[in-house]
């Protein structure tokens, strides 16, 4: 079975692009079904049938695992069985007829565009790592990239010529998003003042840099925007992705079509970019009970 699953994480890598993380996760998932196959004495996964796997999503429901991470995992499950049907390792799909746990629909946090202003208001400074940081904020903001995308960026992937950034998404795929004003303007300033300054090694091709020299880390990027928010009196549970629910926010509720949102935002499927016109509708029924003389 361990040998099925690594030939399954190869597919992964080499036929559909998947990033290191995601590989990582599918290798978690499955492990854990491993695991529980081998506890009820099966050997191999053409033994594997309906029955079996409803009642492993009972023993996950049973250690108390969180519904997302239960859909999660039955994904896994999902994607791995349908390969072994592909490749005739099993006879029929035992995963096809299996309900996924319906999910309660969890509006992202988001900023306002005050407190957007209030954390990108940075003062100005000559200071390399201030410049650099203010620099990965307007970016992340900007553009609406994952956290990911913003520390792997490379210093060719930016053209601030024609106001673009080529981002490289989950599975390689790239997609090209436009640039701000005020973005672009701290990326100059960063490109010019700072990033000289921070480089040790001249092929270093990371844009942005840690104090020795190498690409920051994505764990470092989530403290620098913990603390400043703290700093500027923002007590909302906030993340690198608060922005970029924030960016996708910001535009719709701004008249972006929601089809050049999910563009931007990378997202494969539509549906996913339409949790943020929830979002929308709430704030225009907010200003519509505040501001209607009759509401």
């Amino acid at each position: 079975m361990e040998d099925l699953l690594q030939e399954f994480l190869l597919y992964l890598q080499v036929e559909k692009g998947l990033a290191k993380n995601t590989l990582l996760a599918y290798e978690r998932d499955l492990k854990k079904l491993i695991l529980f196959l081998q506890r009820e004495k099966i050997k191999e996964f053409k033994d594997v049938d309906k029955n079996l796997l409803a009642g492993y999503l009972y023993f996950l429901r049973k250690n108390k695992e969180a519904p997302a991470s239960i859909a999660r995992q039955l994904a896994s499950v999902r994607g791995f069985f349908k390969f072994l049907c592909m490749e005739e390792y099993v006879p029929i799909d035992p995963t096809v007829y299996l309900e996924t746990p319906k999910l309660p629909q969890k509006l992202p946090q988001v900023l306002s565009e005050e407190e957007v202003d209030r954390l990108l208001a940075i003062p100005e400074s000559l200071n390399p790592l201030i410049l650099r940081d203010k620099a990965m904020l307007e970016l992340i903001y900007a553009t609406g990239m994952r956290v990911s995308e913003l520390v792997n960026l490379t210093v060719q992937q930016i053209n601030l010529d024609l106001g673009y950034v080529r981002c490289l998404g989950k599975g390689s795929k790239e997609r090209i998003i436009p640039l701000g004003s005020k973005a672009a303007q701290s990326l100059q300033r960063y490109l010019e003042k700072s990033r000289p300054f921070l480089v040790k090694n001249p092929r270093e091709d990371h844009l942005f840099l840690n104090h020795h020299g190498r690409g920051v880390s994505r764990q470092w990027f989530w403290k620098i925007i913990k603390k400043r928010a703290n700093d500027v009196g923002i007590n909302k549970e906030i993340t690198p992705h608060t922005l970029r629910h924030s960016f996708a926010t910001h535009l719709l509720s701004n008249g972006a079509d929601l089809r050049s949102v999910q563009e931007m935002l990378g997202h494969t499927d539509v549906s996913t970019t339409q949790i943020y016109t929830h979002l929308t509708r709430n704030k225009l029924r907010e200003i519509y009970l505040k501001t209607h003389p009759r509401a």
